[in-house]
């Protein structure tokens, strides 16, 4: 694969001995908008759930005074009509918006793409584009045999973070040029020679720093199979565990809580986001880094069999087939929410009182989370994906997008607020992870030889370290805030 662009530059890089090509974004490019998306008069955002109200004021106020149209489509009687009103968009009923779009982005929920594209097709216009921000529905089609129109481009752009990350950051941008979410671009079908453009400058319009190339096969596999690993769903299993196994070794809540969770969403995700995985192993020194290490190597091994499990039940389809299932029984039975156990309680008392300089980067917790997210790595890696979609879907989505929220608010408040399909990940296989540390992981941990030469060595020489040095020269110089 290679990006080819008649309005962009693109540039090749170097990832860990392999070739990528990227197009950095920027608000210097937004000049170039108009031509990129030649022949769009109206831009339709149908839906309003993480990602529709980021992107649509995004390319909204990136395309003021082109004269592209940005609209919103809903459901009539939508709950969210009164908030798309609010934020200075004009909503419209959804198919009605859809048939007079020239370029079609489909942001409603994975469950209801499913039961609504053949209404959704029939209503798009021949040589229009349909655009999507996740792979889901080409993998539900393939599931039934089904396929896209033939008359319509077929692309996507999918922003490597959740959609209030998007916006936040978009506006930070205002200050900082370049201040944005990563995303990748894949396209599908290309009917007029036009789509590759039409997608990058999308990308470009809703902020996007950093911009890789994928397909939509790969990017319902990295992002559906990565929200059920360290993004949320192993994240969410591993600090539950830790937090237990901390209280039955002695500390007290708080101090457990800390150590558990307060570190990994605070010093750990920050000094990942700034200097890397590596610099982590290289912040202990003695007993600590002895610890670091058996973590490390114990729920690395523990770890790799579910990740392996997860890939291959979102690739065989599975995974999108049960959330499909899953829509009606939500009706009956709406999920829970997550934040409610008594440690999360915990944690409301600990953010409430949080000094962050006292907050101390915890050996056993950081070699855990590395110990995963590393698996993950290594998984993806061997099924074929590029660095920079193995980079964003591990890590940097992780650290500079969902974590900081985390942060701010709690691991439960994170997993409730992201989509069905995540929510739903997490749910189930959250539970393996917790599972995973409590009879495999802190076994090893409480006997001798936990510590793998092997695999502290793989690690300290692992390409991902270069790999994430290169893509940061792209890092926006502002933190998100998400106060």
């Amino acid at each position: 694969m290679a990006l080819k662009s008649n309005v962009f530059d693109v540039e090749t890089i170097e990832l860990a001995g392999t070739k990528e090509t990227v197009v950095k974004g920027g608000r210097h490019l937004f000049p170039k908008l108009p031509e990129a998306l030649a022949g769009i008069q109206k831009i339709a955002v149908i839906g309003w759930g993480s990602q529709g109200p980021a992107q649509a004021q995004n390319l909204r106020d990136s395309l003021e005074g082109t004269g592209v149209e940005v609209v919103v489509g809903l459901r009539a009687g939508s709950s969210s009509w009164a908030d798309a009103e609010a934020a200075g968009l004009n909503p419209g009923e959804m198919f009605d918006v859809i048939a007079g779009a020239d370029l079609v982005i489909l942001l409603i929920a994975d469950a209801a793409q499913a039961n609504l594209y053949k209404e959704v097709f029939a209503r798009i216009r021949p040589g229009a584009t349909l655009g999507l921000s996740h792979g889901f529905l080409l993998a539900h089609m393939q599931s039934v045999s089904d396929d896209f129109p033939s008359g319509i481009n077929v692309i996507a752009v999918c922003p490597k973070g959740m959609g209030p990350s998007v916006r936040r950051l978009y506006e930070q941008g205002r200050e900082v040029d370049g201040a944005g979410i990563n995303a990748s671009v894949a396209v599908h079908q290309d009917v007029d020679g036009r789509a590759t453009d039409i997608a990058l400058g999308w990308a470009v319009a809703i902020g996007a720093p950093y911009i890789f190339e994928t397909t939509l096969q790969n990017e319902v596999r990295s992002d559906v199979f990565g929200e059920r690993g360290i993004l949320l769903g192993a994240l969410h299993g591993i600090v539950e565990s830790l937090y237990r196994r901390f209280t039955e070794l002695g500390d007290a809540p708080d101090k457990a809580f800390s150590r558990a969770c307060e570190c990994v969403t605070g010093p750990l995700a920050r000094t990942i986001s700034h200097e890397g995985i590596k610099a982590v192993s290289e912040s202990f020194e003695g007993d600590a880094k002895r610890t670091f290490e058996e973590a490390y190597s114990a729920s690395y091994k523990a770890s790799m069999p579910i990740l392996a499990e997860i890939y291959d039940e979102v690739s065989s389809g599975n995974e999108i087939r049960s959330v499909v299932q899953a829509g009606e029984r939500l009706k009956k039975f709406p999920m829970s929410e997550i934040g409610t156990t008594r440690m999360w309680k915990v944690g409301d008392t600990v953010r409430a009182k949080r000094d962050e300089t006292n907050v101390e980067l915890d050996p056993t917790s950081a070699g855990t989370v590395c110990g995963t997210m590393l698996a993950q790595i290594d998984l993806l890696f061997e099924r074929g994906h590029p660095w920079s979609e193995i980079a964003n879907e591990s890590v940097i989505e992780a650290v500079d997008s969902l974590i900081p929220y985390m942060h701010a608010r709690g691991v439960g408040y994170m997993v409730d607020n992201c989509s069905t399909t995540a929510r739903l990940g997490t749910r189930k296989w959250g539970p393996r992870f917790e599972s995973s540390m409590n009879q495999e992981v802190f076994p090893v941990l409480d006997s001798e030889g936990a510590r793998d030469d092997n695999l502290v060595d793989a690690f300290q020489n692992h390409p991902i370290h270069q790999v994430l040095e290169e893509i940061a020269k792209t890092r926006p110089a502002v933190d998100i805030s998400v106060t």
